[in-house]
């Protein structure tokens, strides 16, 4: 039996060289001053940052919603803890640098508490954190998948009760009481590892970070939907009840895939929070679990390179739109997901392989139409 490959030639041509244009924008910021025809300025390099955090959740997403058909509208919620986990040690790291200058956060000082809580604990070590990125989403996507999988609860259901998980964290993470500081959360961060988090070189090397993750992340997921696991994930797609008709339990299968997209979204917050500064619970409102529903259906789910596409698109009509037309983004999104819902059902990356077919056919169509004509003259 031949292996698939991961992408076709062409395909491997775009990723890199795609990849090449994102590398290239962070050096372009450091080698050239500012007023230089080169120069890429700070807010373009953060926001194509932040773009690249947005499509990994999306992809993340995909794994899920387009290859197993498990419709999350609660990926926020792993987003955000990852955010946190990553959040709570760049908190540590300020130090005594903040407004009280106190070795607690300003938060916890304006609060008046006089030490840390419990799961404070460690999260001045780095790598304990990170370790935190992987597990806490890690383990709740498992928990809350278990029992849902194994209750067998699925389709509009399954929607609705990841939708309510995320509110029900977003309030919690509201209080101040909570110890996460909050409506405001985490920010004013100083220092990562022993360096200026504002500092240009620290941002290029978490922007390459980023992309270096985000490529990881895509390679990965193309490996496991090219796998037999990946055809198992189909098949639960398709037909749950055939798959356990053929003797395949697909509690594990699912359990897996859903507990894997939790951990890379947990990643993708991690990513996120140092290079926009700032992570708080607005992050887990199901607004933003939509969100990323619609970066997914926008590029095309089901395919992994799409929602990719889907997440830079949607973002950048976001910025542009919220600078022009502040209050009309939201009908604007609304409108999007309809359009593309109706028309585009999938997505950019379905419209493209349209137009190229139609492309392809027409010039073979062409002689045999005039073929025909002669025939008929004949």
């Amino acid at each position: 039996m031949t292996q698939t490959p991961l992408f076709s030639r062409p395909a491997w041509i775009g990723i890199v060289v795609c990849c090449l244009i994102l590398a290239l924008l962070p050096i372009l910021n450091l080698a050239f001053p500012s007023g230089h025809t080169l120069h890429i300025s700070s807010y373009t390099v953060a926001l194509v940052g932040k773009f690249m955090c947005y499509a990994m959740a999306a992809l993340a997403l995909d794994l899920v919603w387009g290859y197993t058909g498990i419709l999350s509208l609660g990926h926020g919620v792993f987003f955000a803890l990852g955010g946190y986990a990553h959040g709570m040690y760049l908190m540590r790291a300020i130090g005594r640098d903040g407004v009280y200058q106190s070795n607690l956060p300003d938060f916890m000082v304006f609060l008046d508490w006089k030490t840390y809580p419990w799961f404070w604990s460690l999260t001045d070590n780095f790598w304990y954190c990170m370790a935190l990125v992987v597990l806490v989403p890690g383990v709740l996507a498992f928990v809350f998948g278990y029992f849902a999988f194994r209750s067998r609860i699925k389709g509009v259901y399954f929607s609705i009760i990841t939708q309510a998980m995320t509110f029900a964290f977003m309030l919690l993470f509201f209080r101040n009481n909570t110890g996460f500081g909050g409506n405001n959360g985490f920010t004013d961060f100083k220092r990562i590892l022993g360096y200026s988090i504002t500092a240009p070189s620290t941002k290029a090397v978490l922007y390459l970070i980023t992309l270096a993750f985000l490529f990881g992340a895509l390679v990965l997921c193309r490996w496991i939907v090219t796998s037999k696991l990946g055809r198992v994930l189909q098949a639960v797609r398709d037909s749950e009840s055939r798959l356990m008709f053929i003797g395949y339990n697909p509690l594990w299968f699912k359990l897996f895939v859903w507990t894997l997209s939790a951990v890379l979204c947990g990643i993708a917050g991690a990513l996120y929070v140092p290079q926009v500064g700032i992570i708080n619970p607005s992050e887990m409102s199901p607004a933003n679990s939509i969100e990323m529903v619609i970066w997914a259906a926008v590029g095309g789910r089901g395919s992994l390179l799409g929602p990719i596409i889907g997440a830079f698109s949607v973002n950048g009509l976001k910025s542009w739109f919220t600078g022009a037309f502040p209050d009309l983004w939201l009908y604007a999104l609304g409108l999007i997901f309809i359009l593309v819902t109706l028309f585009m059902p999938q997505g950019i990356l379905g419209l493209a392989a349209h137009l190229k077919n139609k492309l392809k056919s027409k010039p073979a169509s062409q002689p045999e139409a005039e073929a025909s004509g002669s025939k008929e003259a004949a």
